[in-house]
């Protein structure tokens, strides 16, 4: 059912250094804790995440409503469940890796005052601490099309398991884990030059007994999770980017200086981004 949706859309593996772009504090703040801060996914740089995922299902909804299913009532509850989940609900936790590790638009985003790096993350080491950590690892899904085929499956698969007097309640609790997970990896297309991989946590109803911590954010607090990012004590880098940088030779020094001092030197080195540095 939507488990078999879920597993389907996570089967994929990546096949190269997964980056994640930083900037200088952060990049500290993850070697030295040797952890990735995964953020609340209602709470992640990009808002509209979640709401375009619902979207999407209204529209298969919206459609399966009126093509006459006998379920119509029963879909209409799950659109309005649907639209309380976007504020409340468990907590989903993500972070994100890019397959480009020098995108101009990700540093655009990450080196103010050309301050900005991306770590390269051995793909292989990611996935066996997903794995040990209970944690997805996706390529995220950029093309409206598959979006909108997987909406239908996702509605399609609630009808059927609907019976008249069931209890839908219990239905939409049962199938909300694994329908957070899937929506965690629909990305309008426009972002599609990211080349996005997310992991995803399990689901919280709790603080409690899980390495969960709160950040000062823009506006509010952010809840995040502390993914460990040591194997076999070592964090597993396979490369470095330097970001666009005035000084990019002594960026490039300075930093391998530091993650051979903090036994996380990469693999394959560090690398300037070669793209021209231009203030802002």
């Amino acid at each position: 059912m939507i488990s078999t949706l879920r597993d389907s859309l996570f089967s994929k593996r990546p096949d190269s250094t997964l980056y994640h772009y930083t900037s200088l504090p952060g990049l500290m703040g993850i070697i030295e804790s040797r952890h990735l801060r995964a953020s609340e996914l209602r709470y992640m740089n990009d808002s509209t995440e979640l709401v375009y995922a619902l979207n999407l299902l209204d529209t298969a909804i919206t459609a399966r409503s009126r093509s006459g299913s006998s379920a119509t009532k029963f879909l209409s509850s799950f659109s309005q469940w649907l639209h309380s989940q976007i504020n409340q609900g468990p907590m989903l936790f993500s972070a994100s890796f890019r397959a480009n590790g020098n995108l101009l638009s990700q540093w655009r985003g990450y080196s103010n005052h050309g301050k900005g790096v991306s770590l390269g993350f051995n793909h292989e080491a990611i996935q066996s601490l997903a794995v040990a950590q209970n944690f997805y690892l996706g390529q995220c899904l950029y093309d409206s099309e598959q979006q909108h085929d997987l909406a239908y499956e996702i509605v399609d698969c609630l009808i059927s398991m609907y019976q008249e007097g069931e209890d839908v309640d219990a239905i939409f609790q049962s199938i909300e884990a694994d329908l957070m997970t899937i929506c965690a990896l629909l990305k309008h297309p426009s972002f599609a030059e990211e080349q996005e991989w997310r992991l995803i946590s399990p689901t919280f109803t709790s603080t409690a007994d899980s390495p969960i911590a709160f950040r000062e954010g823009k506006a509010m607090l952010v809840p995040y999770y502390l993914f460990d990012l040591e194997l076999d004590g070592m964090i597993n880098l396979d490369h470095v980017f330097v970001g666009p940088t005035p000084n990019a030779a002594l960026s490039v020094n300075a930093l391998m200086h530091y993650l051979t001092n903090k036994n996380a030197r990469p693999e394959k080195g560090i690398s300037d981004s070669e793209i021209p540095y231009r203030p802002r």
